[in-house]
C-alpha cells in the first residue's frame, strides 16, 4: 500500500501545518467601516429617502470599479446608509445616474431570478468570521434576490421575510430595505456588534460592476475582505417562528395497461404535509419537516443513461437546500479537472429516496405478474439543528425516518399480496466546524449513520444493516490569502448479511470479483462488513497574475458511503496539476484573457494506470463583452478495470477531444450561448455535439428561452453482457461481450417566465427528448489488458439474428464462439438492444407571495439607552471554474471556472406537471450498458418518468 502511505503523509501534514504559516492578519488592506444609528422620528418604506433618519446617518461611499477597469473609481456615485430599531436592520441607497432615469435599466423577473439589470446588493457577514455571509439584493423595479451563505457558498432557495421598496427618480433610482432580525443570525449578544460588510452595484447600461471593499480580478476575496458595519446593538433578540403546511392534489391520466389490476387511467391522489422553523436562540435554528412535497420543485430532466453508474440530480426540497452549508466537510476544488469526485458526505436526495427492492422478486413457486410500486420512500419525519456557538463553533444536526415502503403484488394465479421494496430506515449526518485566526483556518469534523430495520429475510439479502462514515477536514489560507490548502480524511463502516454484503462488493462501484486482481481470494471470501478511508488535498495560489495547483484524491478498494451520499466507484489514486494565467488589465484586443495547462493521471491500488489527461483551456472576453471559450483535452491508450464489469482489465483507446463556445452579451434583449465539441479515438470512433441556449427578452417582464441540442455518439467497445465459457481460460472461463453503438439525441429546453409583479410570476417549462441507440458489431477483446477487438461473425464465432413474430418486439440475438466443434460451445442468446426513447416533460407554476406586514409608516421610540449615537463617516465529468461576473456569490477568488414583530407570508403555488415517455421500435434501453466516452458527454440507463400529472397546491407561511 505505498501509494496509500504517500497520500497520508501528505494529509496529515496539511493538518499539522504550523501556525506560523496561517495567516495573522485576515485582512490584507485596511477595510472600509460604515456605521449604522437609530432609528429616530417617522419612517415609511416607499424607497423615497425622505424620512429624518437618512440625512443623519453616514453613508458607505466611494464604490471601485470591478469591472470593467478594474481599481478605477466607479463613474456613478452610490451612497448606502444603515439604521437599527429593537426589530429590523433598515437600509438607505440612492444610486445616481449621469444620464438620469433615462439611465437606469430594469426588468421585472420572480424572486431569486438572474435580473439582467441595475441592481445594488447588500451581504452580510454577521457573525463576521469571515467565512459564511447573507445576500439581499434588489433591482429598480423592486425584485428581490436572496441568498444564505452562513457556512459557506450561498442557497438562493432561502426566502427569508423582508421588505423592498424602489423608485426610479430625476438622479437615478432609490431603494430601501427593512430586514428584520428574527430573519437573521448574528451572535447571542446585547453588547454592541461589528458585521462584515459588503455593497455591489451593477450599472447595466455601461456593464459596470462596483465594489465597496474592493479586491482585484486575480485576487482572493469573498468576507475575508469585507469591510465592516459597527453600532449595532440588538438588545433582545426577536423571537422566530415559521410554519409552511402544503396540500397538494393530482390528477394522473396516462396510456397503460389495461390487464394490470393497479392501473388507473384516471388516478387521483392527494398529500399533506410541511415545514417549520423555530429560532432556538440568535444563532441557533430548529427545522422541521412532515412528508415534504417533491411536488413543490421543478421537475428532473429526462436522461437517457446507459452506464453502470446512477444518474445525479440536485436537491431541491426547500427543507433540504435550506443551511446545506452546514453539512459540507469541504468539496472538491480546481481550475480544470475531469473524472474525479468530491469527498462527498451527504446527498439528502437519499432521504425519501426511490425504493431499492424490485417487487419481482426471484425464485418465488408463483410469480408476480403485477406491482404497484411506490414512487418515493415517505418521510415520517425530518429535523435539522444549524447556527453557531458564541465560541466559534458551527454546528448542524440532521436526523430523519423513512417508513417501511410495501408494494401490493398480484401473482400470476390472481391471489395478491405486499412486498417491502424499502424497510424503515433512519438517516442521521451532523458536522462541526471551529473558525481559527480570524477565519483563516477551519477544522471540521463529520459524521453520518444509516441504520435500517430490515426484517424480512429477502431484503435483508439485499440492503446493508447499518453504515457509518467519519471525516476530518482543514481548510487554511496564508501569505496573504495567496495560498490556499483544503484536506480532507474519511473513513466508512458497511455491515450487513453476507448476500448483502456480497451485492455491495460485487457492484459497480467495487468489481471484488475481478479475476486478475492481487488479493482474488479475500476479495471474494464472504464477509458481513467492509471498511474503507478516502482523502483529498490541494494546495494552490489563488492570487495574482499566474496560479497554480497540485492535487491528490484517492479511494481505497472497500471505502463506500452511498447509502447517505452519491458515490460512484472506489479503488483509485487520482493525481493533477495546473498552470493558470489571468490577465485582467482590458487591451485594444480584449478586455480579460485566461489560459490554463496542465494534466492529470490515476491508478488502481493494484498499480494499474487507469487515467492520464493533458489539457488546455483558453478564454477571452471581447471588448463587446462575447464570451469565447475553448479547451483540448488528450488522453492516451490506457487501462480499464470497469470496462468489463468485473471481468479482467483491458485497455480502451486514446482519444482528442476538442470544445469551444461562444457567449454573446447577456445584457441584450437577445442573447445567445453557443456550444460544440468533437472527438475521436483511436478505432476512428467520433462523438460530435451542438447546442444553442437563445434568450429573448421581448418585454421588461417577460422572458423566453430556447435550448436546442444535437448529439451523436459512436463507442466500440459498449457493454452488452457476459456468459460462461469453461474453456475460456484466457478471461478466466467467462466471455465478456461488447458492441458497438451509435447514439443519437434531440432535445429542446424550453421556458417561458411572465412577472406580472415583483410577487406574482408564471413560470412554463418543456423538455421534449428523443435519443435512439443502435447496436451492431458484436465483439470481444482479444486478450486482457489488451485494446484490440475481435468481432463475432468476421473474426470467429457466429452472430445470427432472427426477427421476432411481432414487428413491435425486438429481434433475438445468438452469439456462438465457435470454441468447442465436438460437444458443442455455449452460446449467449439476447433480445436486440436498439432502442429510440422519447420524452416529454413540463410543467407551470403560478407563485404569488403576499405579505401584510409590519406597518409601512411607523413611529420610532427614542434612542434605545446605552445605544452609541453618535455619526463616523466611512465543467460532463469536466469541472471548470469559470470566470466570476455579477454577484458576489461568485466573487470569492479570483476568476475561476426584543418582541416578536408578527408577519404572514402567503405563497400560493398553482402547479402544473406532465410527463411523456416511451420505449419504441426493438425495445427500451436496457439498464446496465455503458457509454465509454471517458466520461465526456452525455451519459446514456433509462430514467422513467412519473405519470402525467396536474397538481394543485396551496401553501401557507406564518412567520412570527
Amino acid at each position: 500500500m505505498p501509494r496509500l502511505s504517500v497520500a497520508l503523509a501528505v494529509l496529515c501534514a496539511a493538518v499539522a501545518l504550523p501556525p506560523s504559516l496561517i495567516a495573522q492578519n485576515i485582512h490584507p488592506v485596511p477595510s472600509p467601516e460604515v456605521r449604522a444609528v437609530p432609528l429616530q422620528g417617522t419612517f415609511k418604506l416607499d424607497g423615497r429617502l425622505d424620512d429624518p433618519v437618512w440625512q443623519t446617518a453616514p453613508a458607505a461611499t466611494g464604490l471601485r470599479q470591478s469591472q470593467p477597469h478594474s481599481g478605477d473609481p466607479a463613474t456613478q456615485r452610490t451612497e448606502v446608509r444603515f439604521a437599527f430599531d429593537e426589530a429590523a436592520i433598515y437600509v438607505g441607497a440612492r444610486m445616481y445616474d449621469d444620464s438620469s432615469a433615462r439611465g437606469v435599466r430594469t426588468r421585472l423577473v420572480r424572486r431569486d431570478a438572474d435580473m439582467h439589470s441595475d441592481y445594488l446588493e447588500v451581504i452580510f457577514d454577521t457573525y463576521h468570521d469571515h467565512i459564511g455571509r447573507l445576500f439581499f439584493q434588489v433591482n429598480p423595479s423592486g425584485v428581490k434576490y436572496d441568498a444564505n451563505g452562513l457556512g459557506g457558498g450561498g442557497d438562493p432557495s432561502w426566502d427569508p421575510v423582508w421588505e423592498v421598496q424602489a423608485n426610479i427618480d430625476s438622479l437615478g433610482w432609490t431603494a430601501e430595505m427593512r430586514i428584520p432580525f428574527s430573519q437573521l443570525r448574528y451572535p447571542n449578544t446585547s453588547e454592541e456588534q461589528t458585521w462584515g460588510l459588503q455593497i455591489w452595484r451593477q450599472e447595466n447600461r455601461l456593464n459596470e460592476l462596483s465594489q465597496w471593499a474592493w479586491w482585484g480580478l486575480d485576487e482572493t476575496g469573498g468576507p475575508p475582505r469585507f469591510g465592516h458595519l459597527r453600532g449595532l446593538v440588538i438588545r433582545h433578540a426577536p423571537g422566530r417562528a415559521e410554519v409552511m403546511p402544503y396540500v397538494v392534489g393530482r390528477s394522473a391520466n396516462v396510456p397503460g395497461n389495461q390487464s394490470d389490476p393497479f392501473f388507473d387511467p384516471h388516478a387521483l391522489d392527494g398529500r399533506v404535509g410541511g415545514d417549520a422553523t423555530l429560532r432556538v436562540t440568535s444563532n441557533l435554528t430548529l427545522n422541521a419537516t412532515v412528508n415534504p412535497d417533491f411536488g413543490q420543485v421543478e421537475v428532473d430532466p429526462a436522461v437517457v443513461n446507459l452506464s453502470a453508474f446512477e444518474t445525479f440530480f440536485d436537491e431541491k426540497r426547500p427543507f433540504f437546500v435550506e443551511g446545506a452549508g452546514y453539512f459540507g466537510l469541504g468539496g472538491l476544488s480546481c481550475f480544470f479537472c475531469s473524472n474525479v469526485s468530491s469527498m462527498s458526505m451527504l446527498a439528502t436526495r437519499r432521504i425519501g429516496r426511490p425504493p431499492q427492492i424490485n417487487p419481482f422478486r426471484n425464485g418465488l413457486s408463483i410469480p408476480v405478474a403485477y406491482a404497484d410500486m411506490p414512487e418515493n420512500s415517505t418521510i415520517l419525519g425530518a429535523a435539522k439543528l444549524t447556527g453557531r456557538t458564541q465560541s466559534g463553533w458551527s454546528i448542524g444536526a440532521l436526523d430523519g425516518i423513512t417508513r417501511r415502503e410495501q408494494a401490493p403484488v398480484q401473482l400470476t394465479d390472481s391471489t395478491r399480496g405486499q412486498f417491502t421494496v424499502e424497510p424503515m430506515t433512519n438517516y442521521f449526518a451532523s458536522r462541526v466546524a471551529k473558525d481559527l485566526r480570524g477565519g483563516a483556518t477551519q477544522i471540521k469534523a463529520m459524521a453520518t449513520s444509516v441504520y435500517r430495520d430490515l426484517g424480512d429475510p429477502y431484503v435483508a439479502s439485499r440492503l446493508s444493516h447499518h453504515a457509518e462514515a467519519f471525516g476530518i477536514a482543514t481548510d487554511s489560507w496564508w501569505n496573504k490569502r495567496t495560498i490556499h490548502l483544503m484536506a480532507q480524511l474519511a473513513g466508512t463502516d458497511v455491515a450487513g448479511d453476507t448476500a448483502a454484503m456480497r451485492r455491495i462488493r460485487f457492484g459497480s462501484a467495487h468489481f471484488f470479483q475481478r479475476p486478475d486482481r492481487s488479493d482474488t481470494a479475500d476479495a471474494r471470501r464472504p464477509r458481513t462488513s467492509m471498511q474503507g478511508l478516502g482523502g483529498y488535498a490541494r494546495m494552490a495560489k489563488e492570487s495574482g497574475h499566474w496560479l497554480w495547483e497540485v492535487s491528490t484524491n484517492f479511494r481505497t478498494p472497500a471505502y463506500n458511503n452511498n447509502d447517505i451520499a452519491f458515490f460512484s466507484r472506489a479503488d483509485y489514486w487520482w493525481m493533477g496539476a495546473n498552470i493558470f494565467l489571468i490577465w485582467t488589465k482590458p487591451t485594444k484586443w480584449y478586455r480579460q484573457l485566461y489560459l490554463i495547462a496542465g494534466g492529470q493521471q490515476q491508478y488502481n491500488f493494484d498499480g494499474d494506470r487507469n487515467d492520464r489527461q493533458v489539457q488546455t483551456f483558453a478564454q477571452l472576453q471581447t471588448l463587446s463583452y462575447w464570451w469565447l471559450t475553448g479547451f483540448w483535452i488528450y488522453r492516451p491508450s490506457v487501462l480499464d478495470d470497469r470496462l468489463t464489469r468485473g471481468g479482467p482489465v483491458v485497455k480502451r483507446p486514446g482519444f482528442n477531444y476538442f470544445n469551444v463556445g461562444v457567449q454573446t452579451d447577456s445584457r441584450k434583449k437577445i442573447a445567445g450561448n453557443f456550444n460544440a465539441d468533437r472527438s475521436c479515438n483511436s478505432d476512428g470512433d467520433c462523438d460530435h455535439s451542438f447546442s444553442v441556449s437563445l434568450k429573448l427578452q421581448p418585454r421588461s417582464n417577460v422572458a423566453v428561452s430556447l435550448g436546442p441540442s444535437i448529439s451523436h455518439s459512436e463507442t466500440g467497445f459498449q457493454f452488452v453482457g457476459s456468459y460462461d465459457d469453461p474453456s475460456y481460460a484466457l478471461f478466466y472461463g467467462k466471455r465478456y461481450v461488447f458492441a458497438h453503438l451509435t447514439q443519437n439525441s434531440v432535445s429542446m429546453d424550453t421556458r417561458l417566465n411572465v412577472t406580472f409583479s415583483p410577487t406574482l410570476t408564471l413560470e412554463l417549462f418543456m423538455q421534449p427528448l428523443i435519443a435512439s441507440g443502435q447496436f451492431a458489431r458484436y465483439n470481444e477483446f482479444a486478450a486482457p489488458r489488451s485494446s484490440r477487438r475481435l468481432e463475432y461473425g468476421r473474426d470467429f464465432g457466429t452472430f445470427i439474428t432472427t426477427p421476432n413474430a411481432d414487428p413491435t418486439q425486438p429481434a433475438r440475438i445468438l452469439l456462438d464462439a465457435d470454441t468447442d466443434t465436438l460437444s458443442g460451445s455455449p452460446t449467449y442468446r439476447f433480445q436486440d438492444p436498439t432502442f429510440t426513447f422519447r420524452s416529454l416533460r413540463g410543467n407551470a407554476v403560478l407563485r404569488w407571495e403576499w405579505r401584510p406586514t409590519h406597518p409601512r409608516a411607523r413611529k420610532a421610540p427614542g434612542p434605545t439607552e446605552g445605544v452609541e449615537n453618535k455619526s463616523t463617516k466611512a465543467a460532463p465529468g469536466l469541472t471548470l471554474r469559470p470566470p466570476a461576473q455579477g454577484r458576489e456569490i461568485n466573487q470569492d477568488g479570483p476568476p475561476a471556472f426584543a418582541p416578536s414583530s408578527l408577519a404572514f407570508k402567503k405563497t400560493v403555488g398553482l402547479r402544473s406537471t406532465s410527463c411523456f415517455s416511451e420505449g419504441v421500435a426493438k425495445n427500451a434501453p436496457p439498464s446496465c450498458l455503458s457509454d465509454e466516452h471517458a466520461g465526456m458527454g452525455l451519459p446514456v440507463s433509462s430514467v422513467p418518468c412519473p405519470p402525467a400529472s396536474v397538481a394543485d397546491g396551496a401553501m401557507l407561511k406564518i412567520v412570527a
